[in-house]
Formats: C-alpha cells, structure tokens, sequence
C-alpha cells in the first residue's frame, strides 16, 4: 500500500461522469446530506432521556464521534476506489457481484424511501407557509394532503430539472442552499443567545446530577438517546456516491467526509447549547419540536413562522443531496453490468439521465402513494446496515489487497473499523429486535429489487473495474 497520490488517469470520453467537483462541493455535500429537519426535533428526544445538560451534549458528541469515525473509515476506500456507486462499489469490489447488487439496491431503495419522505413533508410545510393553496376547488375534499403531494411532485420536478443542466449546476446548488442552511441554523444560535429569554435563572438547564436518573438506569437512557443522535448524524457519506466526479478525489475525498462531520458536529453542538440557553430543561424534554418552543419563546407567533422556514430550507438541501447521489447508484450499476447498459447513460452535462428518471419517478410513486410509516421503518432498517457494509469491506480489502493504493488510510487501523463496525452491528439487531416487521419486510424487499440484477449474466473483468469474485 501507499500514502502517495492517485495515479494520473486518462481524459474521460465523452458521456461519462465529469471529473469538475471539488473540496467546497465534498464539503457541502456532507453537510447538506445530514442536516434536515431532524435537528430540530431530535433534542427534546434526547433530553427526555438524559435530564441533564451535560449528558445532553456528551450524547452529542458521543454521536458525532461515531460519525466522525465512521468517516475516516471510508475515506479510506474512498480515496482508493474513486468510483460512481456508493456502497455497492466497496461491497462488489471486496465481496463479489451478488453482494455488490444487494448493497446497491439497498442502497438505492433507501434513498428513494428517503426521498419521497423528506419531498412530501417539504410539501406539508409549503403548504403551512401559503395556506391559500390549500383552498384551491378543485383539490377535493382532503385538499390539505392533496396540496401537500402537489408540491411535493413540484419540487422533485425542480430539483430534477436543475441536474438535467448537468453536475455543475447541480454542485453549485448544492454549494448554495448547504451554505444558506448553515447561515439559517446559526442565525437561529444567534438569535438564542442575544435576545433575552422569558424564562428565570432557577429555571434554565440542570448542570449537575440528575436526582431522576439513577446509574442503573444510565446505560438504558444513553442507548435510547445515542439511537436519536446517530440518526440526526446521518447523511455524512453523501461525497461518496460523486467519488468519480472529484478531480482530485484522492485528496478531497477524505477531506470532504472528515470536515463535513466536524461542521456537522460543531453546529450541532452549537443548536443544543442554544435550546439549552433558552429552555428549561423540562420544557426542552417534552417539546415535540424544541427550535420551534424556542423560536416562540423568544420572538412570539413570528418563531413559529421562523423554525418552518428554516425546516423548509434545510429539507430543501438535503432533496437536492438526494435527487444528485441516488441515480449515481444506478449509474454505476449500470456501468458495471449489473443493469442495463442505458441506464448508465449521461448527458454533456455529466448528469445520467436515465438513471435521474428512474430515480425521481420511483420517488413520486411513493409520494403519491401517501403512507410512510411502513416504509420509513424498512428504509430506517436498510440505511442502519450500510455502514456495516463499508466497515466490512476495509477490513476485507486490507487483507486482500494489501498492495492497492491507498491515498489516505484509516486512522488507528484495525481498532476504528472495529469499533464502528461493533457499534453499527448492535444497531442493526436493535432495529431488528425493536422493529422485526418492517426489518423483514425491508430485506425482503431488497431480496425481490436484487434479483433481476442477479440474475443478469456476469460482466467481465474490465467492465466491472475489477471486482472481486463471488466466492
């Protein structure tokens, strides 16, 4: 192995991805694909767990210590395997053809479960911000929902169109609404921390000991709250599924994961110790939505008002996360043999049309077809398991292939991938054992989307770079 850098590569032919992105889109990708409304939600969650200020910002950091962990881990793979794909690159490459189909239409399926959710509440909140659209004669009798799916299709449409332009508008948006949501959720720190809260000092957070929560009781509360954290963490591989689009990715790669969580973290941080400011901390533990209580507390009805555009706009950047990385899965499906060859198709633009359409079309089915319960539990249980998948897979591919170059390597090699990979593995079986239907129903699901791909002739070694076998 190697701490060198990438060896040079040949112009790229006409119809493949373009090699144009860089460090500030890597950056921007990580931190538009993990922060969504959830951060604004999930504290109360959290302290409802832990009544202690301190125990709340050691839950996230805890969270954010995984993540960043988890980072660093596949940083290394992928700074050595610059390839369109996402997960199924790693899992094809160390683990053969069928494995590489199942993570891919895992991974795929997840980020349409995903999409259609985060599209269809985007809606509900356009519709919060203009109630008159929602009164229009012909929606129908339910005309709230059917406003709400309306412009939930509309803003797939958008984003869609806007990555037919090509990657590069799709990167600058990505650039712009990252850095518009980080700007919105400091302001809100800000507005915390400078306007006076309405509450007395014998009322604000709990610095030592809780008297309520016993030792015993500890390790129950902290897996409960680290569940809540780790999920608001999600997102932070999202530079992963462009690897082939960096033209230096070998030194971006890693920087864009590692700096996207550290952003992430600090914010995060940031947000909790603003609600912490602002809210007792019994308050803060039965709000279903704390930013909001928050916002009230501090500007009135117009908070209210505040916390849903600030939803709006950081759901707005992670669809457009989405709509990007998703038919990147396809695409390198498609290239690799395991789907039809036309769906690795792509534009002068660098965007695969035909894999855009597929994705975004199975997004609208699902917001159409209205109900997520079910489907957020299965998608909840199939994302739990990816990053077991890319732990497995640096530890496969350091036995295999000690020889294969590696611009960057995990830190604290073989403890980090372990130590990931143990805590990722005691989330699956958590998921598993506290939500066993919908986790088979998710497998199954996956077992149906992968067989026509498994079923599909081998490609050869030159159009799958390479992978490993299927023994």
């Amino acid at each position: 192995m190697t701490d060198g850098g990438p060896e040079a590569q040949p112009p790229r032919p006409a119809g493949q991805l373009l090699d144009v992105l860089g460090l500030a889109f890597g950056l921007a990708g990580s931190v538009g694909g993990t922060i969504g409304a959830g951060i604004l939600r999930t504290p109360g969650l959290v302290a409802a767990q832990l009544p202690s200020a301190p125990l709340v910002l050691g839950a996230w950091l805890l969270g954010g210590l995984y993540a960043l962990l988890g980072a660093v881990c596949i940083a290394e793979l992928a700074a050595s395997l610059p390839r369109a794909g996402g997960w199924y690159v790693y899992a094809e490459r160390a683990f053969g053809r069928r494995a590489g189909a199942l993570v891919g239409t895992t991974d795929w399926l997840a980020h349409c479960i995903g999409l259609a959710w985060v599209a269809t509440t985007a809606g509900e909140l356009l519709v919060a911000v203009l109630p008159q659209l929602s009164k229009l004669p012909w929606l129908g009798a339910d005309h709230h929902a059917t406003a709400g799916r309306l412009l939930a299709l509309l803003i797939l449409l958008v984003f869609s169109a806007i990555q037919l332009l090509g990657v590069r508008a799709g990167g600058a948006s990505q650039e712009l609404l990252s850095l518009a949501k980080a700007a919105a959720f400091l302001g809100l720190v800000l507005l915390c921390f400078l306007l006076p809260t309405p509450f007395s000092p014998e009322q604000q957070p709990i610095w030592g000991w809780p008297q309520q929560l016993s030792l015993s009781h500890l390790p129950v509360a902290g897996v409960l709250a680290l569940q809540a954290v780790i999920t608001t963490y999600d997102g932070w591989a999202s530079p992963v599924y462009f690897a082939e689009e960096f033209s230096d990715p070998g030194r971006d790669l890693p920087r864009s994961l590692i700096g996207g969580v550290l952003a992430v973290v600090g914010l995060y941080l940031l947000i909790n110790l603003a609600l912490l400011h602002v809210l007792p901390l019994q308050l803060l533990a039965h709000a279903s939505i704390p930013a909001a209580d928050a916002a009230r507390a501090l500007l009135g009805p117009r908070g209210g008002q505040l916390i849903t555009a600030v939803a709006l706009l950081a759901l707005l950047g992670l669809i457009n996360t989405v709509v990007m990385a998703a038919p990147r899965i396809l695409y390198g499906l498609g290239r690799d043999g395991l789907l039809p060859l036309g769906i690795a198709a792509v534009n002068p633009g660098g965007t695969p049309v035909p894999a855009l359409l597929i994705t975004t079309g199975s997004a609208a089915l699902l917001v159409l077809a209205g109900s997520f319960e079910r489907l957020l539990g299965m998608g909840a249980f199939l994302y739990v398991g990816l990053p077991l998948v890319g732990v497995a897979a640096l530890l496969q591919l350091r036995r295999r292939e000690p020889e294969l170059a590696r611009p960057f390597l995990s830190w604290g090699y073989p403890l980090t991938p372990l130590l990931v990979g143990g805590v990722s593995l005691a989330f699956l079986l958590a998921s598993l054992r506290s939500d066993t239907t919908n986790s088979l129903l998710a497998a199954g699901l996956v077992a149906a989307g992968s067989l026509p791909v498994l079923l599909r002739p081998a490609p050869s070694p030159q159009a799958s770079g390479e992978s490993g076998s299927d023994a």
